[in-house]
Order: C-alpha cells, then structure tokens, then sequence
C-alpha cells in the first residue's frame, strides 16, 4: 500500500523566483528544481538529523502557501506502505504543487495543490526510506513505535530549523498505512505534551484509504471485488463460506485453509493483473513502454481520463537525476541504490500491521482533536467499505450520535462523494472517482476537503459554486 500557524517581523532575501525568511536554513532552501515552471512560494529541503550518534536522519521537503505563508497551517503528509515515499507518492504526484514532465526530466504545475491553503511538509519516514538514511543497519529494522518515536524527534528538530511554526496550528494528514503513522505519531505528541509541557497546536488529523483494522479491511476487498462485479457469485460465497477473516494475519499463511487460499487466488485471478487494485477506474501504464519512452526522452502517450497513469515511472526517472538531487540538497551521503518509490532495504515489523487503530483513533478524539478519514471509491485495496464500518464503530465506542447524516456532498455543483459526522469530531467521507490515492485522480475534489477539513467546515450539501 503505497502511495501529512503565526505572525512576526518577516526579513525577506530574495534568490531568483523564491522567497527565503531569515531564521529558516538558508542551506535547505531550494532556489529552483530543474525544469520548474516559475513560482512565487519558498520551498525548502534537506536532512534533520535526529540520531546523532547512529547517524540517523530523515528527509523532509517543505513547501510554504501559495499565498501569506504566514497566515497559513501547518501540515503533515506521510505516505505509507510501509515505506513507501512521502516525496515520491504526496508531494510529486499527489497534493504537492508540481508534477513530473511526461518526459521525466522537468516538472509542471498542480493548479489543484494543497499548498493552495497551507504550508505543506513531506518526510520520507522510516529510515531507510528514499533519502532518509541511517549509518547503523540495525535502524532499518522499523516498526510503528520506533517510527512514531523517530517522527516526534523529527517535529521537534525541525521546528528548531523552523522556529516561526512551533505555535502555528498543526494539521497531521497521510493516506493507507498512515492509519497507522499519523495516529500514533498524534498519540506520541499529545504524550510529549504531557509530559514536557511543550504543546503541539495539533487541530486534527485526516488519514485516507487508512489501514485501521486488519482483519475488516482485509475482508472488505473481497467485498468490493464482488459489488463492484469484479468476480462471482460462486467465487464470493467461497470466500465467505471458507474464510475466518478474524483470525487473518498481514503476514502469511494468514491462518487461513487450503479452501480459503484457494477462493482467494481465484478472485485475483478474475480480477487479472490488467487492473489497477488501487484505483480500479484507471488504466494501467505498462512498464516497458513506459521504460523505453522515457530513455528515448519522449513524453509518455500513457494516459486514462486525464490521468497519466505513468506518472511513477517519471518520477522515478527525474528523482535520480544528479541535478534534481543537488537542487534538494538530497542523497548527502551517496547511498549505493537509486531513489525509488518504496523501500527495498527496510525491514518493518510483520505484526505491527494486525494493530487495531480504532482505541488509538479514539484517545485522540477524546483529547477533543477532530479526526476526519476519507475514502477514494475506486480503491479495491483498502476499500470505503471496511472504513465506513470502522468508522461507526469507533463512534458507537465513542457514544457519538450522528451529527450530520449520511448524504452527498458537492463540489462545483456535481456530487463530490458522501460524507457523514458523529458527535461534531468525527467525519467519513467519500471522494467520487478517486482511488487509494485520492489526490491523485481527483486533485479538484480532494483539495476541496482538504480545504474544509483544515478550515473546520462540514462539506457543502448545496450544489451551488464552492471552493476548489
């Protein structure tokens, strides 16, 4: 599963199109990436090193507002996996302000960025994750604590880069197994808060197409598949007639029988590998095409719906360009594998994905933080449905009634998707026609509940003109 506020006396340098404030790193600030369209917001990037001794550090890209920075929050992006990168998945192909050229080798604007209503920061977390690196092998054996730990020390380091956004409101957002990242990096800061006195201004947390409940969303693909007339009837019966999704595990054998193995691979095989699990609207990018365009230079004919859906095989290429790298101040240490979008050094726990969220999502709700979790309708992999059933779980545990009842909500006068409230903290939502990655597929949409959530208003019910 692949694919996260304050006013002061501003002294600005200018250095080509970017804006850079004294007090900030100026050896992080990014005066120009290659092939970048011009753009009047700072951007920053480079290491904060948060184990010293281990040579342990983690790598962040920093994107300020569009407009008055200042005035702006904070937010949070992680991606999941886990590790998977946070650069790679939500700052250069999701929600950040550009997106690679069809070529691989400059970028273009995301008119539909969330740095439109915030000041966005991106780490690649664990170590051993893109560039973050560390100099003891031992490190890249992860799990959810040792990543949560790992990213409150980043927060608390990076605000020493940083010092402006120590009091500004904080946002902490992330898609798939980032329902497990950001809720328990929420828990270690409320802990650290407690037991220090230094307050994280923590306003909320909205996670998409979350892993929340490993057996749940296990079991929702399944359903998917079926509802949405990707296998059979008989197929679906198996599968319910011979699996015990409570006692599935994340790692295999999954505790299941020879029959529930057997439907399991027999609805894949249905489904067939010429369908993105992901986002099952979309076409799939064939690699090799992809590849051999890319070598030639050419911009990739790939696309489905206005969706290029080779988008990643760009990126790839235009991350381990020498000059992208320098411009990033990225790879300091010359690691000896290229960037890529998922980790192949990392070693994460097995067992910390059959964690259940739920208790943890509902501290957090109970210190009065509003949690927001959002499903793209179109992803099969962690599905809406084993969301939307959690989600009124966790608000029955709560003994939250409905707030605002489950209903269509619009953008531009068309249905953006379906949301729901419980007890005035919690929300589901939907977005219409978007995937696992929900920014990816519908940049319009997801912006438009990005904006809501951060400005603590309910989605629209009317169908007249809203904010983009």
């Amino acid at each position: 599963m692949g694919k996260c506020w304050f006013i002061g006396v501003l002294i600005v340098v200018v250095f080509g199109s970017n804006v850079g404030v004294e007090g900030y790193p100026s050896e992080d600030l990014v005066e120009r990436l290659p092939g970048q369209p011009k753009v009047k917001f700072s951007q920053y990037a480079g290491y904060v090193d948060i184990d010293v001794k281990n040579g342990k550090s983690l790598f962040y890209y920093f994107v300020e507002a569009h407009h008055n920075p200042h005035k702006k929050p904070l937010t949070l992006w992680l991606n999941g996996g886990p590790g998977c990168s946070s650069i790679g998945g939500g700052a250069f192909t999701e929600l950040g302000p550009f997106y690679p050229s069809g070529n691989g080798r400059g970028l273009r604007k995301n008119s539909k960025s969330w740095n439109r209503v915030s000041n966005l920061l991106f780490v690649e977390s664990p170590a051993g994750v893109g560039w973050s690196y560390s100099n003891t092998t031992s490190d890249y054996n992860a799990g959810d604590a040792s990543t949560a730990n790992d990213m409150l020390l980043f927060m608390l380091k990076w605000y020493e880069k940083f010092p402006t956004y120590r009091s500004r409101e904080l946002f902490l957002t992330g898609e798939s197994y980032a329902g497990h990242y950001i809720p328990q990096l929420a828990t270690a800061l409320l802990d650290h808060t407690r037991s220090t006195g230094f307050k994280f201004n923590l306003k909320g947390i909205a996670i998409g197409n979350p892993l929340l409940n490993f057996d749940r969303d296990a079991y929702s693909i399944y359903e998917y598949f079926w509802s949405h007339g990707m296998i059979s009837d008989e197929v679906f019966l198996a599968i319910q007639n011979d699996c015990h999704f409570d006692d599935y595990t994340y790692a295999p054998p999954h505790n299941e029988s020879k029959a529930c193995n057997d439907a399991l691979g027999d609805a894949y095989n249905i489904v067939s590998s010429y369908v993105d699990n992901y986002d099952v609207l979309l076409d799939v990018c064939y690699p090799a095409i992809a590849e051999q365009e890319l070598r030639l230079k050419k911009t990739l004919t790939k696309r489905s719906l206005s969706v290029d859906v080779c988008m990643d095989y760009e990126l790839f290429s235009y991350l381990n360009l020498p000059e992208v790298q320098k411009a990033l101040h990225a790879n300091r240490t010359i690691l000896p594998y290229p960037w890529s979008e998922c980790s192949n050094i990392l070693n994460y726990s097995s067992t910390d994905p059959d964690i259940n969220i739920l208790p943890i999502l509902k501290r957090i709700i109970e210190n009065h933080i509003p949690v927001w979790i959002y499903s793209g309708d179109a992803d099969s992999v962690v599905p809406l449905l084993g969301s939307r059933t959690l989600t009124r779980e966790l608000a029955h545990d709560l003994k939250f009634g409905i707030t605002d009842s489950y209903r269509v909500w619009f953008h531009k006068g068309q249905v953006g998707g379906w949301v729901t409230e419980y007890g005035n903290l919690l929300t589901f939502a939907t977005v219409r026609g978007a995937g696992h990655m929900v920014p990816f597929a519908q940049p319009s949409r997801s912006l438009h509940l990005f904006s809501s959530f951060v400005q603590g208003k309910r989605l629209p019910n009317t169908t007249k003109p809203s904010i983009d």
